[in-house]
């Protein structure tokens, strides 16, 4: 996975006040912690940071201070009308640290015609490296019939990435959508009338 680099500035003001002066200013408030480390506050730029935070388990490497640091986007927050970012918490990492994130469920394929897949997990929780986290997991669907039932030992774990998950637990089911089955029971049934009226009339 590729890093993204980010320049910070660490942040000596604190409160609503502060945080709205950032954001008007195009900044994010974001702590970095971790390691038994002491919390780091600090502003990042809004448009980069909203950028990266697109993908899943992005990696960061953050500037700040004549250091850089690693995280992982623990958990953000975001204004429920606009969706800009208005805050980040950072997961100070290592390199070669192993850790624990959920990776979101990517689907390949078509299932056969005339049927619909269930999603039932769209993430999943894995175990990978810090530095070479998955930003998906492949699950090949192409040509499931009806019954179908794909659990997480179908994904597609990339080297060194362990499911952290029952590996049958259930994550997508192939069906056929109600009304296709009425539709054809309901055509099945106009079918036996029809040869049943012809069978009579000879």
């Amino acid at each position: 996975m590729s890093t993204t680099a980010l320049n910070a500035e660490v942040r000596n003001e604190f409160g609503k006040g502060a945080s709205r002066r950032n954001r008007r200013a195009g900044l994010v408030p974001a702590v970095l912690y971790g390691h038994g480390t002491e919390p780091v506050h600090l502003t990042l730029p809004g448009h980069e940071t909203t950028l990266a935070t697109r993908h899943a388990n992005v990696l960061l490497e953050v500037h700040f201070g004549g250091k850089s640091e690693l995280a992982l986007v623990k958990s953000l927050q975001r204004h429920p009308v606009k969706r800009s970012l208005e805050h980040l918490d950072l997961l100070l990492v290592k390199r070669g640290e192993k850790v624990h994130v959920e990776v979101p469920v990517h689907v390949e394929g078509e299932t056969f015609s005339g049927t619909m897949l269930t999603l039932d997990a769209h993430a999943v929780s894995v175990e990978a490296e810090a530095t070479h986290l998955p930003e998906s997991l492949t699950l090949n669907v192409e040509g499931a019939e009806d019954g179908t039932v794909f659990h997480a030992s179908d994904l597609v774990l990339p080297k060194g990435t362990t499911l952290l998950v029952d590996a049958d637990t259930v994550i997508a089911v192939v069906s056929v959508p109600r009304g296709a089955v009425a539709e054809d029971a309901e055509a099945a049934a106009e079918g036996e009338a029809a040869a049943g009226g012809e069978a009579a009339a000879e």
